[in-house]
């Protein structure tokens, strides 16, 4: 596993100075040390941006760009992402090479040349030479807490004498959570998702220094920066810029009306097709619960075995269990059930609706209590009322013969 900070100023004090690029030993006057952060990309994990940092020798003519985001899909990586057990290392590459992959992904490339001294140039590079070799290269990742962002910030920050943690051990500008909406909007589908597996953690206070798991920060936070009196960032160099590519929005995306209105829709649905007695209408009604036990039922399953047998944190204790449960999952079997004229069907279809109503109307009387403080407004707009509806339909209205 890699090295703590504590253990990494013992290894920078310990470990002989070695050649840091090939060719001779570098020289800390000749060392250049860049941030370079680059921007969003098309695929979830890549929502993000991304960081990296750059350590050139300028006598050598020689530079290494050091990447904490290094994974490996063949290596049991959706067992290991499900346990909460991401295993990531730092490696190198080229910087000429990693730069046209970028822009090749029409993702901006930005670079911060850092007003290091040479004591403090050196120092950062030989943490990374530390770090990338095998025995300390491995961590394990957090995305909020440990990733390609904060490892390189830490860097940073040691070199520059923890002034930058000084700077940003302020109250952040927004939560967690709301940073997560911003750069998930691109996809809203998703974007509810990840909302529905997070739990409260998410919604705490924070400083500005936990902000920058965010690379687009860490470089906001650098650009801001000063150090005995002058700028922490020495010159700033777009090599870059996305042509096809939208900003992300400054704020998050307010959806809770628009949800309401599809789930009141929804569950008028419900009602209609419930008080209907013709057989289309039945078949209709039972392919709508159907799919709703596919996909709700599949993420309240999901969402029930990651709350309580695997290490992602921000899963426990979700408040969204009262909205979108594995009783939910029931309906994936008793919706075509119904759509096939099943009378036992009807039956439990009274229960589990009354169960999953009952539910989600207690999630949201449980949040007088302070205890329940989860930022989940938007998925109780989606589902509160579409269960009550469904409730409503199975219990009130009567049954239409089957036929």
């Amino acid at each position: 596993m890699t090295l703590s900070l504590a253990a990494l100023l013992v290894a920078l004090h310990s470990v002989p100075a070695a050649s840091w690029a090939p060719g001779g030993p570098s020289r800390p006057e000749d060392l250049v040390v860049s941030v370079v952060t680059f921007g969003p990309g098309d695929d979830l994990p890549s929502w993000w941006g991304h960081t990296a940092l750059v350590v050139e020798d300028t006598r050598l003519g020689h530079a290494r760009l050091y990447n904490y985001g290094m994974f490996d899909f063949s290596t049991g990586f959706v067992h290991k992402f499900v346990q909460g057990r991401l295993e990531f290392w730092v490696g190198e590459a080229s910087v000429a090479g990693t730069y046209a992959m970028y822009k090749d992904l029409d993702r901006d490339v930005r670079v911060q040349q850092l007003a290091f001294t040479p004591e403090q140039a050196a120092q950062a590079a030989q943490a990374l030479a530390i770090n990338v070799t095998p025995e300390h290269r491995e961590y394990l990742y957090h995305h909020y807490n440990d990733n390609c962002s904060t490892r390189p910030r830490d860097i940073i920050d040691a070199a520059f004498g923890g002034a930058l943690k000084r700077a940003t051990s302020v109250k952040s500008r927004m939560s967690l959570r709301e940073h997560t909406r911003r750069y998930s909007s691109v996809f809203p589908p998703m974007s509810l998702v990840l909302d529905y597996l997070q739990n409260d953690e998410l919604d705490r206070p924070i400083t500005q220094q936990e902000e920058s798991f965010l690379p687009d920060e860490l470089e906001r936070q650098l650009d801001a920066l000063t150090v005995d009196g002058h700028p922490a960032v020495k010159q700033k160099i777009m090599v870059y810029r996305a042509k096809h590519r939208a900003p992300v929005p400054e704020n998050p995306p307010y959806w809770n009306v628009w949800l309401l209105i599809v789930s009141l829709a929804s569950g008028a649905g419900v009602f209609a097709l419930r008080r209907s007695a013709g057989k289309w209408a039945r078949v209709a009604l039972g392919v709508v619960l159907g799919l709703e036990g596919l996909v709700w039922g599949s993420l309240g399953v999901f969402l029930f075995v990651v709350g309580l047998w695997t290490n992602h944190q921000v899963a426990h204790r979700n408040e969204n269990l009262f909205l979108i449960n594995p009783i939910t999952f029931s309906l994936l079997v008793l919706g075509p059930m119904l759509a096939f004229g099943s009378a036992r069907a009807v039956r439990a279809l009274r229960w589990v609706s009354a169960a999953l109503g009952g539910l989600a109307v207690l999630g949201v009387v449980a949040k007088v209590l302070p205890m329940f403080d989860q930022q989940n407004w938007n998925l109780i707009c989606l589902v509160l009322p579409l269960s009550v509806a469904t409730a409503v339909a199975f219990w009130k209205l009567p049954a239409a013969p089957l036929r």
